[in-house]
């Protein structure tokens, strides 16, 4: 199960790699947008449901994994494991998992300066670092653990005004609109090599198992 699975990025990965996935989106119009984008031939497509992750509507002991990808921090942390833990089979996994921008990167904390600029950037990034705090302490379950990774990301001048006008916090006014594409313009022509740049990040992964 992808929970909070959004346009349904993560659920069509999981899905290419041979897996039944189901997402759970409460959002009508990500979960039309997901819907609408197609699996490569002979791979399974993914199914999307109406449904929140405090209350996914799903039978109990349905699912072998429940994953949330960059999703967990918008939802009620106990509630939502509590629906995770009745959901999942015995012995099946939750699994919470963030890019975060690794801003030791100069490029990187370049992008970041920039985006960090607009008044909700900090107060909806902020709490992603903490956020899988909460399975890791959770009574419901066990052999919770923490695991991160490198990651990058490989943008041309359009993949990274995408990439930046994806968040929710982006500005939506013709302003605003011109003087955030104006800046990225500037700081990818300076840290590009060949047309592309690195966005670079860590990738934290916390697992943690529902009893037999």
């Amino acid at each position: 199960m992808d929970v909070g699975c959004g346009t349904g990025i993560s659920a069509r990965l999981f899905a290419g790699r041979g897996l039944k996935v189901i997402g759970i989106e409460p959002n009508a119009d990500m979960r039309a947008r997901a819907e609408a984008q197609s699996q490569p031939p002979g791979l399974p497509e993914p199914v999307y449901r109406d449904g929140r992750a405090e209350a996914t509507g799903l039978p109990d002991a349905c699912a072998r994994a429940v994953l949330a990808a960059q999703a967990f921090h918008w939802f009620d942390p106990e509630a939502a494991l509590r629906e995770f833990h009745r959901i999942l089979q015995p012995g099946g996994w939750a699994v919470l998992v963030w890019n975060e921008r690794d801003e030791a990167d100069p490029f990187t904390a370049a992008y970041g300066a920039i985006v960090r600029r607009f008044p909700d950037a900090k107060a909806l990034e902020a709490p992603r670092g903490r956020a899988g705090e909460a399975l890791l302490r959770s009574l419901l379950f066990q052999a919770a653990e923490k695991v991160c990774f490198a990651n990058e990301q490989s943008l041309d001048e359009k993949g990274l005004l995408g990439r930046a006008f994806s968040v929710s916090y982006a500005p939506r006014d013709a302003e605003s609109i011109e003087k955030f594409q104006a800046e990225l313009r500037a700081v990818f022509a300076r840290f590009q090599q060949a047309g592309t740049a690195l966005l670079r990040y860590e990738t934290s992964v916390y697992l943690a198992r529902r009893p037999l």
